[in-house]
């Protein structure tokens, strides 16, 4: 399993089985589960006007070297698939449109690696807690008093969230500069936090099981450990590889679940 930072995805070429479909301009991933949902692609000159969403389980191997990524789709689907509006929330409707025509499962890959912080209080755009010991995704609930056709609150933008300020316990560490994501199940493994306000030189991995909630509104993390957690955390430098190694002493030092190695 390889972790990929997920701004590096972004102006990937998207080629379908038959030929080119555009480029990666964004991911929105579910703040209930920390998976990514969809891949934003920009059609460019091919589909003017359009927005098209694809789900990661469509997403075929990454190609590095030219900045290239399949999907085992072919054009005439994307053309085909029921409409996103431009500069539109993404609703529930319009996801459960696409799961239906696609074929997809919206439940692919489940929670987060078996367990998934629950921010509550999404529906009101307030404050989040974690965790939440459910095992799975949270569904969609029959009480829910959302419309169908209501942009969904729990779709966050990855590149929108990379520049919320991050806050330990006892103060200020730094803000989010992007995310790691594992290339098999597309769940956000890590935040990368650059502390050079408070630990010049010093990039972190958190968990989002650090997470204790997000303010949303103010565009700020809050994390349920101290900053002398995060200074005495294993170094990590940005050009190095996440090995499971380095995974296992990260999660040893801040006691966090395992991801299954």
């Amino acid at each position: 399993m390889m972790l990929q930072v997920v701004s590096n995805l972004k102006g990937f070429d998207i080629e379908a089985k038959d030929g080119a479909l555009g480029t990666v301009s964004d991911f929105l991933f579910d703040d209930t589960t920390w998976k990514m949902r969809w891949m934003v692609v920009d059609t460019g000159r091919w589909l003017t006007g359009r927005k098209v969403l694809l789900h990661p389980s469509s997403i075929g191997p990454v190609d590095y070297n030219r900045r290239e990524l399949t999907v085992a789709l072919t054009k005439a689907q994307v053309e085909d698939s029921p409409d996103i509006l431009q500069d539109q929330p993404v609703s529930r409707q319009m996801q459960r449109n696409l799961y239906g025509y696609y074929g997809w499962d919206p439940y692919w890959g489940g929670g987060m690696y078996g367990y998934g912080p629950y921010l509550d209080g999404m529906y009101g755009g307030g404050l989040g807690v974690l965790p939440d010991p459910r095992p799975g995704p949270v569904r969609d609930s029959p009480h829910d008093d959302l419309a169908l056709d209501d942009g969904d609150p729990h779709l966050r933008s990855a590149a929108e969230v990379t520049s919320y300020f991050v806050h330990a316990s006892d103060g200020s560490i730094g803000h989010v500069e992007d995310l790691l994501v594992d290339s098999t199940g597309w769940g956000i493994r890590y935040l990368i936090v650059d502390t050079k306000n408070w630990w010049f030189g010093k990039h972190v991995l958190l968990s989002p099981y650090a997470v204790k909630r997000i303010d949303w509104s103010h565009r700020e993390v809050w994390l349920d450990i101290d900053r002398e957690k995060v200074k005495a955390s294993p170094p990590w430098d940005p050009v190095d590889e996440v090995n499971a190694a380095y995974e296992r002493r990260l999660h040893n030092h801040y006691d966090w679940p395992g991801y299954g190695w």
